[in-house]
């Protein structure tokens, strides 16, 4: 059992909220996280209203969000949750299927700190809850990228002004187009010649000039503004 990731702000068990309408699938989900000692399951929600309730009153650290739910789907809750005073430091970590879910674009601009394919493996769905925990994003994996500039190119994207981005430095600019790549800190240091620490600096900044809830958000910033171009 993996006992090194807890919440970063108390020191605790990482609080995972399980939102999905199928019951096995959550059965599924609890079991595998029951097993890990820095992880808790502390309630399940069959529609994305449940999920919002949820949240408010237990206040998890990531909540493991299906998309296709009843009543309200995973990113209108998502965008409640991500709106909402107070849960600031919740974040949501999106489910969804590679070739049939079209909206994991949507779902990164209402709030999202990433996403996981509902195939993904026992491993991967640990890693990506410690990930989120830890305020990351789940974007470094190649099949993100790639699905993100699928969604892109689908759909009309509305192209920010220049000034946007006219709060940036050049090389904030440099460094919110690696993190559209979906490049780690330490990438974008051994591209730019600036060590990690550095580079986490310069997203930090571009992050608060930009009012980007997290490193998800640059992404879509980054695509929306023209800085990456989606995948042919």
């Amino acid at each position: 059992m993996n006992t090194a990731a807890v919440s970063p702000l108390t020191n605790a068990p990482i609080k995972v909220l399980l939102a999905d309408d199928e019951g096995l699938v959550r059965s599924g989900f609890r079991v595998l996280l029951d097993l890990e000692d820095d992880i808790t399951v502390v309630g399940e929600a069959t529609n994305g209203h449940e999920a919002v309730e949820w949240t408010r009153a237990i206040r998890p650290d990531v909540v493991l969000m299906d998309i296709r739910m009843p009543k309200v789907d995973g990113i209108q809750a998502t965008a409640q949750i991500a709106g909402t005073h107070g849960l600031e430091q919740v974040r949501v970590l999106i489910l969804t299927t590679y070739d049939t879910d079209a909206y994991v674009f949507d779902a990164l601009q209402a709030g999202a700190s990433g996403f996981l394919l509902k195939d993904a493996g026992p491993a991967e769905l640990l890693h990506a809850i410690r990930v989120i925990a830890a305020g990351d994003a789940l974007l470094a994996p190649r099949i993100t990228r790639r699905l993100i500039g699928q969604f892109t190119a689908r759909r009309t994207a509305v192209r920010a002004a220049e000034d946007r981005l006219a709060v940036l430095t050049e090389r904030e600019r440099q460094v919110l187009a690696l993190v559209g790549e979906g490049l780690s800190n330490h990438e974008i240091g051994a591209e730019l010649f600036l060590s990690p620490a550095t580079a986490r600096t310069h997203v930090s900044r571009a992050m608060a000039k930009l009012g980007a809830r997290d490193r998800a958000q640059l992404v879509v910033i980054a695509y929306q503004t023209g800085l990456v171009s989606p995948a042919v």
